[in-house]
């Protein structure tokens, strides 16, 4: 298995950012062929209360590097990359390896 994490740093505005998410970005990413699995989710606090670093982690599961890598370099794998200045201006984080069952 080959992972694409993507952390997304606090918006300004997070209505704005998963409206964009969700009816935008999201739909683009669905399409990336060779995608086997998508998730995203919104981190809580820690245990004492304290804001998480990041507002939205997203993880995108491929076979191999290879299939990463033919996804993310065609048409659908482009456009959620050019897409990302359109929503998060406050930055994000792509993490990109093989991933193992612990």
């Amino acid at each position: 298995m080959y992972q694409l994490t993507a952390l997304y740093n606090h918006p300004e505005d997070p209505a704005a950012f998963d409206k964009h998410y969700t009816e935008v970005h999201a739909v683009i990413a669905k399409k990336i062929p060779g995608l086997l699995r998508y998730t995203i989710s919104h981190p809580g606090p820690d245990p004492e209360g304290n804001k998480p670093p990041y507002y939205l982690v997203a993880v995108l599961d491929f076979a191999d590097e290879a299939a990463f890598g033919a996804g993310m370099g065609g048409e659908h794998g482009q456009a959620a990359v050019a897409d990302l200045p359109n929503f998060a201006g406050a930055g994000v984080a792509l993490l990109t390896g093989e991933a193992n069952e612990a």
